[in-house]
């Protein structure tokens, strides 16, 4: 496959602040850093969108210092003026909503509504982090001692290393720093080397921010390799939490690291998401809920659906819907409001497809539809259905690609079994109109899913409910419920008002 070099900055990418070269340093303010160029490649063209330039060890000490020294100040505002400039930045992300769903489509290979969507999500967690500015409270207690009184409250925590992936390249770091920010946090990115100019325009939106409210500088980054800034961020005693989201293997990895120097982690790795079609489910509803789920991103989602779990007696009928469904998708442009499935992020994604591919019909599978690489510019291949055996070793790993593998079940216990048998528990479903099933695919027996949803595909959560998944997932939670939690620490308080010393449970100690 031969790829362009050609770079002209479409007007969208040059209104967010792009240039045709870029640092990949700021706290505060942006200098020049003289480490590894990235070439930003669009994926669908392999052509040359710009350059960023890698941080060396000298820039990542000083973004980091100055992350750590923000803390003090922006420590002391009080969480709703914080929760003013977040809403602001909410403000700043509306006006360039357009610009920047572009941006992430040409960088990442998003369809456009994908890319808009994704804005609106950032835009949707600075909402929620404004009104919880407001809420970010403490409980009281009953003392057991008389004329004490009791209760707990939340500081906050610390700067915090966020590090995140190509898929999501804006809203995960949203999802991170909206909250952080209005629970007193500073935030250090250390973006995919796939989406530097995503992460450039975030940023220069955010420092506009910052700068008309006289902020510290909260919202840093340094763009690099895990040698340069990601292995040092999460060894850095500086920073007490470390948000991660990439694969399992790097997951081990920092966790490790971290908990080494007893810091906090809150990890978002690699899901295996399956899908449960029952004998009485809307097959039309579960047809088009599976299709976007499993075909959307490319199937480069950590929510994608990869595994289908179809009872025998819908089976058939359920197998040439999605092969009619999957000969109907638009692939092509990402641009073009039209296509429905846009490329692979680079050349190893497509080898990746392949090889999982070669394994799953040696494993015994059996394509069904699709398989192909497209001969085109890009990174382009066909969705693709596979027919699978139980307990495929291929079928228990996570394949960043539109593979989804179809099993047959008689009843939902053995679905069940079947579909918690991988190592990974992020998102889950079931489509039923049956109560019972619905509700033991959600019971202790049920889905050992982070997410567990019932008519509903694997992807697309909303920010209201807490996101992140269990076992090998890593466990996190980002965005809604109580997630705020972790970019604060906890302080037990006990005041006494009254003129003795009692102690607690009764233990006496006269001097």
């Amino acid at each position: 496959m031969t790829l362009s070099r050609t770079s002209a900055l479409p007007d969208a990418l040059v209104r967010l602040g792009i240039e045709p070269e870029n640092s990949g340093a700021f706290d505060g303010a942006w200098t020049t850093t003289h480490g590894k160029r990235y070439e930003s490649i669009n994926p669908a063209t392999g052509e040359l969108l710009a350059v960023v330039n890698e941080v060396s060890t000298e820039d990542y000490e000083r973004i980091a210092a100055r992350t750590a020294a923000a803390f003090v100040e922006w420590r002391q505002w009080p969480a709703p003026k914080r929760g003013e400039v977040v809403r602001q930045l909410g403000d700043a992300l509306r006006r360039h909503k357009e610009d920047l769903g572009l941006l992430v489509t040409l960088e990442v290979g998003k369809i456009r509504s994908e890319g808009l969507g994704e804005v609106q999500e950032m835009i949707d967690m600075a909402d929620f982090a404004v009104g919880l500015s407001r809420q970010l409270y403490g409980l009281s207690m009953h003392s057991e001692r008389p004329l004490h009184r009791m209760y707990e409250q939340w500081h906050p925590l610390g700067p915090v290393g966020v590090i995140t992936a190509f898929n999501f390249p804006v809203a995960v770091w949203a999802w991170n720093s909206m909250i952080a920010a209005v629970c007193g946090d500073p935030m250090l990115w250390k973006p995919s080397e796939h989406a530097t100019l995503c992460s450039i325009a975030v940023t220069k939106i955010a420092q506009k921010v910052l700068e008309e409210n006289g902020a510290p500088p909260i919202w840093n980054l340094a763009v690099g390799d895990r040698h340069v800034v990601g292995q040092p961020l999460s060894a850095d005693r500086r920073f007490p939490l470390i948000s991660a989201t990439g694969s399992v293997a790097m997951g081990r990895s920092i966790g490790k690291v971290v908990a080494d120097r007893l810091g906090r982690s809150l990890l978002e790795l690699g899901g295996n998401n399956g899908i449960v079609v029952t004998a009485g489910a809307d097959l039309d509803l579960a047809l088009r809920a599976v299709l976007f789920a499993a075909v959307g991103t490319a199937g480069q989602r950590c929510t994608s659906t990869r595994r289908l779990f179809l009872h025998k007696s819908i089976a058939a009928e359920m197998k040439q819907k999605l092969i009619r469904a999957y000969g109907s998708v638009r692939i092509g442009d990402p641009s073009d409001p039209s296509t429905l499935m846009g490329p692979l992020i680079h050349e190893k994604a497509v080898a990746d497809y392949r090889d999982a591919l070669v394994r799953a019909q040696e494993e015994g599978g059996r394509i069904l539809c699709g398989g192909k690489v497209l001969d085109r510019p890009g990174f382009f291949v066909e969705p693709t259905l596979v027919e699978a055996l139980p307990h495929m070793p291929i079928t228990c790993e996570e394949t960043f690609a539109p593979i989804l593998y179809l099993f047959e079940y008689d009843d939902l216990d053995e679905a069940i079994e079947l579909h918690n048998s991988v190592p990974q528990g992020l998102s889950s479903a079931i489509f039923t109109l049956d109560m019972r099933a619905a509700e033991k695919f959600l019971s202790v027996a049920g889905s050992d899913c982070g997410i567990a949803n019932v008519n509903i595909g694997t992807s697309g959560a909303e920010i209201g409910g807490a996101f992140g998944g269990e076992k090998e997932t890593g466990g996190g939670r980002e965005a809604g419920s109580d997630s705020w939690k972790i970019y604060m620490r906890r302080q037990t308080c006990t005041i006494n008002y009254g003129e003795t010393l009692p102690l607690a449970q009764g233990v006496h100690f006269d001097v």
